[in-house]
């Protein structure tokens, strides 16, 4: 068969899959990282354990009135008022009506206040780190690219955001501010505090790619700074961005709980489990299983959006914070 008898094919034919001699197709990234995750048992229950959490977060209202009772709501029946407002029953007063038992005192139940405190938490951690990422990924683009004074002036502030003792200042600021929306000021304060990390990692791969041979070519075809930062710089640092995210949403989560533990963080009656945990210490020797539930919940998203990260840096990431 002559060329002109071959059979023509467009730009978007992919040539044949079968035959000996049929060429491989590279899978995609996002495939090859979702493959390597399955693949691993600890990140997969770890994924899946994360997957559960943001649901349970997503459907808190839904689940609450599902199990019959309010995050805010008293029961007066579930609790033995001669024994200090203890519940009634074994572990915490668990029983058809209250899945997971109820608090002492206020007999409010603790699967709804425990589900609503995933809501809230949640929401701070990956809100916190949405303003994290995005500021501390311009900053560090921009200082790495521009480098000269651009750099001095946005790595001076790095320092010096970096040099104050974060959580006595989030702590004073917490305190002064009385009027606000408590979830929205956490979240705006926490960001504050977190971007130079992000920041100076993607600085120094901002550095190492402003000089590579695509970059240059792209300068010289006449491409502006920006077209340069967002084609070319950015989607070549997306892996290490992605991996420092999904390590930073557990950091954000006990930020959240430890404030709110304090005393500074979200205000009652909106549930956090970092409250929770607070006010559940009182009770640890006569009604254990109201210190247990938060607490495990807590230890859980935490432990599991840890291993995540762990595992996301080590496949977009592999030499990040290696010699």
């Amino acid at each position: 068969m002559s060329i002109a008898d071959a059979p023509a094919t467009g730009p978007g034919d992919a040539p044949a899959a079968d035959g000996p001699g049929a060429p491989v197709l590279p899978d995609a990234p996002w495939r090859t990282t979702w493959r390597r995750l399955w693949g691993d048992r600890g990140s997969r229950t770890a994924l899946i354990a994360a997957a559960l959490l943001i649901l349970i977060a997503l459907t808190a209202p839904l689940l609450s009135r599902l199990g019959g009772w309010s995050p805010t709501a008293f029961d007066a029946d579930a609790i033995d008022p001669y024994l200090g407002g203890l519940p009634h029953g074994a572990l915490g007063g668990i029983s058809a009506e209250h899945w997971l038992g109820v608090e002492p005192v206020t007999g409010r139940d603790l699967f709804a206040r425990v589900v609503h405190g995933a809501q809230v938490s949640l929401l701070i951690a990956f809100a916190a780190t949405a303003i994290v990422v995005v500021t501390g990924t311009a900053a560090g683009i921009v200082a790495g690219y521009f480098g000269g004074r651009v750099d001095t002036v946005l790595s001076r502030l790095m320092d010096l955001t970096m040099s104050f003792p974060s959580l006595i200042f989030m702590i004073a600021m917490m305190s002064v501010a009385q009027d606000v929306n408590r979830v929205v000021l956490m979240t705006v304060v926490i960001g504050v505090f977190g971007w130079p990390g992000i920041a100076r990692v993607v600085r120094a791969e901002a550095l190492s790619l402003r000089h590579r041979e695509f970059v240059e070519a792209a300068r010289a075809c006449g491409s502006g700074p920006w077209r340069i930062l967002t084609r070319q710089v950015l989607p070549n640092i997306s892996g290490p961005v992605i991996a420092y995210t999904t390590l930073l949403i557990p950091g954000m989560i006990s930020t959240e709980a430890a404030l709110s533990f304090l005393g500074v963080g979200v205000r009652p009656p909106t549930p956090s489990w970092g409250q929770m945990i607070a006010e559940a210490v009182a009770y640890y020797e006569t009604d254990p299983m109201y210190f247990i539930v938060p607490s495990v919940f807590l230890f859980v998203a935490v432990l599991a959006f840890t291993v995540l990260g762990d595992a996301l840096r080590d496949i977009l990431d592999p030499q990040g914070g290696r010699p």
